[in-house]
């Protein structure tokens, strides 16, 4: 028998995303009290049906993984979404955009992420990622009137269709190779000779489609516009949810693939770590705009965590996993905090408008600062045990030379976080900004990433130890 309690957190979001269009469509009068409400109540079950109701099979029909680490996955996600709805609220009431399409799209991008996360077929895989990029085209361009975010949209849309485009060809190959659409049984190399090469042309393709989604170098030029120009709180919710989903997706296919292609894979891994690290580093020293330097500064963590998915043979992917929990806490208080500090018009975004606001808004600028000391890195937050945690796992698998080229960035790192920590608390205050006031889940999503952040730092011993029983 289907055991359908397995996807009861899939079908909640499909249904909560279902019934909001449909309350927004037939029920207009009563859709600004039900909106909210609904999306809130269907993350909190997709959450809550994934931690507390163990499925009977690890698989779902062979298509999902839904125990282990599809299932710390989806949690993750769902955590994901509900922090960026609380800040997203009272964002979209105050400019006036909190409808139906906002909502029912989050639910359904939060659906295609735990597609791709946990994905067992190249064709679930595949919808995962159209229903994820198509729900991101729409959310960016929430604001019709701005140009910024149609832009943005625009960008972001053409870069969508052209990763499509390699994913589609990549997965034909590797189905034409392999006779089977089942990732792990299409990476291990052993049928026909000479199907190694075709499976590695087949990865290659893969990985230049995922590579323009996580903003890997060469493929990041659209991510400092589309973060830009997208509201702070859909752009928290890219930025972290996204490359969650995208980069458990290519862990997933580094652990299955065979020893054999992934000799071929390494050195063009190993370059396209250095330079994503390096451009995303040196690039963010010069920003003054702060989505800008935190969009380099995203692509510099991807940098890293392709680092370290050089030794997932070696025991990296526990580091890796870890990283991308801590990477999505620390993004979401940066430009969840963002959107708490803009006024109606524009987002906050100029490192002079940041200027003495921790004397006037200091529990934002507190959020914000400890957010940004933890993406440098620094004890004791939680950044400062996930980038050890890759370093350590780089140096096991004896990658010394990438190693200090990443320690390197890192320091540089430390210098364009802390323009906007000093921009913070150190600098007076050139002109009064219009700061709107906090509601209760700003407060609460705010305080729940200082927490974490601080308490990971402090106690990471049972993140590490749930994280390697959910490994596969």
């Amino acid at each position: 028998m289907i055991d359908w309690f397995a996807i009861l957190p899939h079908m909640s979001l499909a249904g909560g995303g279902l019934i909001l269009f449909c309350v927004g469509a037939f029920w207009p009068s009563k859709a600004k009290a039900l909106l909210f409400p609904i999306a809130l109540i269907a993350i909190v079950l997709t959450g809550v049906a994934s931690a507390l109701i163990p499925p009977q099979a690890p698989q779902f029909l062979g298509m999902l993984e839904v125990q282990g680490y599809g299932r710390f996955l989806t949690i993750l996600i769902a955590g994901i979404t509900l922090l960026s709805l609380l800040f997203c609220h009272p964002y979209a009431k105050l400019r006036e955009i909190a409808g139906d399409e906002l909502y029912g799209l989050l639910l359904l991008a939060t659906l295609g992420m735990i597609l791709v996360a946990g994905a067992l077929h190249w064709l679930t895989f595949f919808l995962g990622i159209e229903t994820l990029s198509l729900s991101l085209y729409v959310l960016i361009a929430i604001r019709k009137g701005d140009p910024g975010s149609n832009e943005a949209a625009v960008k972001y849309f053409i870069v969508g269709a052209v990763a499509g485009a390699f994913l589609t060809f990549g997965i034909a190959i590797i189905y034409a190779v392999a006779g089977t659409l089942n990732i792990a049984k299409s990476l291990s190399v052993g049928t026909p000779a000479g199907s190694t090469s075709l499976i590695f042309l087949g990865l290659s393709l893969i990985l230049v489609g995922l590579g323009f989604k996580i903003s890997m170098v060469p493929f990041h030029l659209w991510t400092p516009d589309v973060y830009q120009g997208a509201p702070a709180p859909i752009t928290a919710f890219l930025s972290t949810g996204s490359k969650v989903a995208l980069f458990a997706a290519v862990l997933r296919f580094a652990s299955y693939s065979s020893n054999e292609i992934w000799l071929y894979l390494t050195p063009p891994l190993w370059i396209l770590a250095v330079l994503t690290m390096g451009v995303g580093t040196i690039s963010a020293l010069a920003q003054f705009q702060v989505k800008r330097l935190l969009a380099y500064s995203s692509i510099a963590q991807m940098g890293y965590l392709l680092m370290t998915l050089l030794a997932v043979k070696q025991n990296g992917a526990t580091a890796i996993l870890f990283y991308l929990t801590v990477y999505a806490l620390m993004d979401l208080g940066a430009f969840g905090t963002l959107a708490l500090l803009s006024a109606e018009k524009t987002d906050l975004d100029l490192l002079s408008d940041l200027q003495g606001l921790a004397y006037t808004r200091p529990w934002r600028s507190a959020i914000l600062g400890v957010s940004l000391v933890s993406l440098a890195g620094l004890p004791p937050t939680a950044g400062f045990i996930g980038k050890f945690a890759l370093f350590w796992a780089v140096l096991q698998g004896r990658y010394l030379v990438i190693a200090l080229i990443g320690i390197m960035a890192v320091i540089l790192s430390i210098y364009f976080y802390f323009k906007v920590v000093v921009a913070l608390f150190m600098r007076p205050a050139e002109r009064a900004v219009p700061v709107p006031a906090l509601s209760l889940g700003d407060r609460l999503a705010g305080g729940l990433i200082l927490l974490l952040i601080l308490l990971l730092g402090l106690f990471p011993g049972p993140l590490f130890m749930w994280i390697e029983q959910a490994m596969f």
